[in-house]
């Protein structure tokens, strides 16, 4: 599935990085690229649901980036 929005950092116990999508929707990475780890940074994303990752954050859908780009 095809996602976008803009890159946000989440002090949340250790903190982590996430995706608020345009369409309201959270997305979590769950490894985020580095080149993507900029506050703010608007990305278009294809992903793939994580739904057996485990997280102690409670924040967003659990997700696989497969490809990106910056917008």
């Amino acid at each position: 599935m095809k996602i976008t929005g803009k890159v946000v950092y989440q002090n949340l116990g250790t903190g982590f990085w996430g995706v608020a999508g345009d369409d309201g929707q959270n997305w979590r990475p769950d490894a985020m690229p580095s080149e993507l780890q900029k506050e703010g940074l608007k990305i278009e994303a294809e992903v793939e649901e994580s739904p057996n990752q485990i997280s102690m954050f409670m924040w967003g859908k659990a997700v696989k980036i497969k490809s990106y780009q910056i917008k």
